[in-house]
């Protein structure tokens, strides 16, 4: 097999810029660009390969967070390149009810390497689009529309899903959707609720959390959408036997369990589905940036009982690219490198060692409060003061700052009440001498940050 870290072949390479060249590339994305979130960073991303991306100035860049925390691969994995080259000159696009060989293949394969009874696979495009279709039939099967969702969640930017995400966007813009509830997130490094030793008791907070609930709906409850583990919320996993307590209170009022692995989903934490932990199966599963592995391919995935009664119903979500070709072809080649390459195990053993080098930074800096996360998605968060965890965000964004200066990308989540929390994912074909280059240049910059306070 190839080295996923060699970029493909090509004929011709793109000179460096001039700093006229850059000018002009900045004087026309402020003119001709929508601001969409945070501030552009300041790069001309020329190409990318394995765990770099490369600027148009020469600059060498090792990407923690695998693009949008979605090239589980790399970038430009050899096996990727080759299936977009085949397909696209083969079979890209179809009419939505139209099927081809690689629909059905990923679909059966999905089903296959989940539990019972999931078997039945809707392939969409993005996170938001498969949240959206997952709420729509949860509503449709169970006659509710009612939703709850974590307090710190993100599902997305349309309409549904954007309702359920309480992490941000959701000034200005008018009603949400109605029926919508959050509850707490069960944070044992911010506990709410304590039990009598200071730790987290999330059974309590949960079970008022549910007494708020039923005080506020019509009796409409149709959904809980949640991530195994807050990803933009901060990278926070919940207590082990939470989700089969959640899954108790869905059962009690005739809720589906929705987990989105949009994140978690596809070997990331060490295991194929980071549900696998807590012994739960959802009602449905949606994966989407993992799955196409930085290409658009996202999939909601379900039981054929549940698939069943929302098809008897109508259930409708034609879209422009559901079951598009080219990007299931691109999941088949996906699965083959997970399991040929047995990237779950990797991720695990490499996680352990991400993990220790996190801590012993935490070790060497008092403004690291927190390191947390399961497998190659982890959390560091920054603290004013260790003894009370009060936030820092700006540590975090200086932190930040001063990576790029360095060569290395990483996110910050900053959110009201917490530090800044680096979102740590780099991609499951990284090297132990990747993560030591990422571990020393972050070390670096927490200690440049530290000395400049």
């Amino acid at each position: 097999m190839a080295d996923a870290t060699t970029p493909p072949s090509t004929s011709s390479s793109t000179p460096p810029s001039t700093p006229s060249s850059s000018a002009s590339f900045w004087a026309d994305a402020e003119r001709h660009l929508t601001r969409y979130g945070p501030a552009f960073t300041r790069e001309i991303i020329d190409r990318a390969a394995g765990s770099f991306l490369f600027t148009a100035d020469g600059r060498k860049i090792l990407d923690f967070t695998s693009g949008q925390m979605s090239a589980i691969l790399g970038h430009s994995h050899p096996e990727i390149v080759a299936t977009v080259r085949r397909q696209v000159g083969t079979l890209d696009h179809l009419y939505s009810g139209m099927l081809s060989r690689p629909v059905v293949d990923l679909a059966t394969r999905l089903a296959d390497s989940l539990p019972a009874p999931l078997e039945k696979v809707l392939l969409l495009t993005t996170g938001a689009e498969s949240n959206e279709a997952a709420l729509r039939m949860a509503k449709l099967v169970t006659g509710g529309h009612e939703v709850v969702s974590f307090a710190r969640s993100w599902h997305g930017m349309t309409q549904a899903a954007a309702s359920a995400t309480y992490s941000a966007g959701r000034k200005g813009y008018g009603p949400s959707a109605p029926g919508n509830f959050a509850i707490p997130v069960p944070n044992p490094y911010r506990p709410d609720l304590t039990a009598a030793d200071g730790s987290l008791d999330w059974r309590r907070q949960l079970d008022l959390a549910f007494d708020l609930i039923d005080a506020q709906s019509t009796g409409s409850l149709a959904a809980c959408l949640v991530e195994p583990i807050l990803s933009s919320g901060g990278v926070i996993e919940p207590p082990e036997g939470y989700f089969a307590a959640l899954r108790q209170k869905c059962r009690e009022r005739g809720m589906l369990l929705i987990l989105d692995e949009a994140q978690t989903g596809l070997c990331r934490t060490g295991s194929w589905y980071a549900f696998e932990r807590d012994g739960v199966v959802p009602d449905i599963l949606t994966l989407s940036k993992t799955l196409g592995a930085g290409l658009p391919l996202a999939a909601v995935v379900t039981s054929a009982e549940i698939e069943r009664e929302a098809h008897e119903r109508g259930f409708l979500f034609l879209t422009t690219h559901a079951s598009d070709p080219l990007v299931a072809a691109v999941g088949n080649t996906v699965l083959d490198v997970l399991i040929a390459d047995k990237l779950d195990e990797r991720a695990a053993s490499l996680g352990v060692f991400l993990r220790q080098g996190l801590e012993d930074i935490a070790a060497r800096h008092a403004v690291v409060g927190d390191v947390r996360g399961r497998g190659l998605l982890a959390g560091l968060e920054f603290v004013v003061d260790p003894g009370t965890g009060q936030g820092s965000d700006e540590v975090g964004a200086r932190v930040t700052g001063r990576c790029l200066e360095l060569g290395l990308h990483m996110n910050i989540v900053q959110l009201p009440g917490m530090g800044g929390v680096l979102r740590i994912a780099p991609p499951l074909t990284s090297t132990e001498d990747e993560l030591s280059l990422g571990l020393a240049m972050l070390d670096q910059a927490i200690a440049d940050v530290g000395g400049a306070l």
